[in-house]
């Protein structure tokens, strides 16, 4: 995603260079097979090149305002991460407490298990990024995808800051969040984002049955678990479900005859 308030001849060309390259050249090229071999048949008539000119620019102006809504919605998505992860911080300590416990823990056991609950879902965070950016069988940088497409779009990723954090930063700070015995347990499941949620869950539990929340601190809590389980879902949403291939390819096959 481009943040910058303006996009400079640098970033196009850095961008764009390589059609740069082979557009001009393919143009040239048709040119001149025209005009010194005397080849009729690459000729084409102007009212089926604006018709099928008219059609590409409804397919591509389709194809930008899909782009942009799933844009807009990922941003609405993490927004409202942000949004629950702040109340989820600020609730853990504000409810978690001996407000309801006979013997009181001391403040060092409280603070542990806030730190506890917080560094959980941070590690869910980390856990999240990483599934989403597993690469689907549509996109060109699957591991099945060998050869210069692969390196190209892999080298683009890294470039435009989506590979700026490796899995090796995930793994690490995943060891420096939840306990080894939890980590070991954790990621042996297939969708390890939602077994974290599902672990903040039977936490809670077991507070509600220590009497270190109420009833209504546990409904409460148990319903921004929820919405992490929402939020996730609609992330992987719009992972796991393309631009209609009839619009993504629609245009790509049509570009030639232009």
């Amino acid at each position: 995603m481009i943040v910058r308030k303006n996009i400079n001849l640098k970033g196009i060309i850095g961008f764009s260079w390589f059609h740069m390259i082979w557009l001009p050249l393919w143009g040239i090229l048709t040119a001149c097979i025209y005009h010194f071999f005397n080849y009729q048949w690459l000729q084409i008539p102007w009212l089926p090149l604006s018709i099928l000119g008219t059609a590409v620019a409804f397919y591509i102006g389709f194809k930008n305002n899909s782009a942009y809504d799933r844009v807009w919605e990922a941003r609405k998505i993490w927004g409202a991460i942000v949004n629950s992860s702040r109340m989820w911080g600020s609730n853990i300590k504000a409810y978690v407490g001996n407000q309801f416990k006979n013997d009181e823990l001391s403040d060092a056991a409280l603070k542990s298990i806030h730190q506890r609950l917080i560094y959980r879902h941070i590690a869910w965070l980390y856990v999240l990024r990483d599934q989403l950016l597993i690469p689907t069988p549509w996109e060109h940088m699957r591991p099945s995808h060998d050869g210069w497409v692969k390196k190209f779009f892999d080298n683009r990723q890294k470039r435009f800051g989506i590979g700026l954090f490796g899995e090796e930063v995930t793994k690490h700070e995943l060891n420096l969040l939840l306990e080894k015995e939890e980590l070991n347990k954790v990621i042996e499941f297939q969708n390890t984002a939602t077994q974290l949620i599902d672990t903040q869950s039977q936490e809670l539990k077991k507070l509600r049955h220590e009497n270190l929340i109420d009833d209504f601190r546990h409904m409460e809590l148990q319903k921004i678990l929820n919405d992490f389980y929402t939020h996730q879902g609609k992330c992987e949403r719009i992972k796991k479900f393309p631009l209609p291939r009839q619009y993504g390819s629609m245009s790509f096959t049509s570009s030639p005859f232009l």
